[in-house]
């Protein structure tokens, strides 16, 4: 299933300031049995969502209705704990098509960019910022540019760039995963191939 291309994205924030969330925070083990990438979003954060009954918890960011948009804005060492690659699943499922932060987990972040969810690693000023403006203004909306690997806070121009392994940037912008990019070179590997 190819993934949504990525090049310039323009979204207001959901900010979850909440620092050292794991992957059994973003998506809780017991929802790990399914193997196709659908429907993994209805149980993002599961546990931080909703009660013992199922009822949505009205104080957790993702229930109140003031935020809304395809970036989560995420607290320093995002993403640590299992090396599971469902969490990026349930991120990408519910909407998320960008997680900024100062601090990103190794594994999580490789997962991120093999899954179309761009992981964009922001100084934890810049991260503050963010959080600051959108508390003031939850409409606050920011842009993300793959292209010249840089994000900004639209209200005040406030801007910082950001590094991605060129490779992975290429896919990104494609939708590719890493089957997708071979399969899209597959002639030139034929070639290569019947030359050797």
């Amino acid at each position: 299933m190819p993934y949504d291309k990525f090049n310039l994205l323009k979204s207001t924030v959901v900010p979850l300031s909440s620092e050292n969330v794991d992957t059994d925070q973003i998506i809780p083990a017991r929802f790990l049995k399914a193997t196709e990438r659908e429907g993994f979003g209805d149980n993002l954060f599961r546990d931080w969502r909703y009660d013992s009954e199922g009822q949505p918890k009205k104080d957790f960011v993702l229930n109140d209705p003031t935020y809304s948009g395809k970036i989560l804005l995420a607290g320093k060492n995002f993403g640590s704990g299992s090396s599971r690659e469902h969490a990026v699943w349930a991120l990408y499922d519910y909407g998320f098509r960008c997680v900024v932060s100062s601090f990103f987990a190794d594994i999580f972040k490789n997962n991120c960019l093999n899954i179309g969810v761009l992981p964009v690693t922001i100084s934890p000023e810049f991260a503050e910022t963010l959080f600051q403006a959108v508390e003031a203004d939850p409409d606050t909306q920011v842009t993300v540019d793959l292209d010249k690997q840089t994000i900004t806070l639209l209200s005040t121009g406030q801007s910082e760039q950001f590094d991605i392994n060129i490779y992975k940037k290429e896919n990104m912008k494609n939708g590719f995963d890493d089957i997708d990019y071979l399969l899209n070179i597959k002639v030139e590997i034929e070639e290569f191939a019947s030359k050797r």
